[in-house]
């Protein structure tokens, strides 16, 4: 049976997008992330999934801790790259909502969807 591991609406702020004004002050970034786990679950044994920890930890590394990102989509990457070092995941699913962003009048919520598959 497939087992999924995941953190939802992590609001985390940061420098990040595509206009250099966007980098001088930290904005919201909600960042939900799902990831497919392949192979057998030990009971009691973290190391046989994934902490959701690693998944929170993975954010901050990009977000809080790297240079400014122009798009979205490299975030979404960049992030990807950290969880596919775990020999357990099969497949992540990332969405980036950036409630900030600057747009031509109010109204919607501007995100992206990334999904990575072994």
């Amino acid at each position: 049976m497939p087992i999924s591991v995941g953190l939802d609406n992590y609001l985390v702020h940061g420098t990040h997008g595509y206009f250099d004004y966007e980098h001088e002050k930290a904005q919201p970034f909600n960042i939900s992330i799902r990831v497919d786990l392949s192979g057998n679950i030990e009971d009691d044994h973290l190391e046989s999934t994934l902490d959701y920890a690693q998944l929170q930890s993975a954010i901050d590394a990009i977000v809080l801790d790297s240079p400014p990102i122009r798009l979205l989509e490299s975030m979404a990457l960049h992030i990807s790259e950290i969880i596919q070092q775990s020999n357990n995941v099969e497949t992540i699913f990332i969405r980036i909502e950036k409630p900030e962003a600057p747009l031509p009048h109010p109204g919607g919520l501007p995100f992206i969807e990334y999904t990575w598959n072994r």
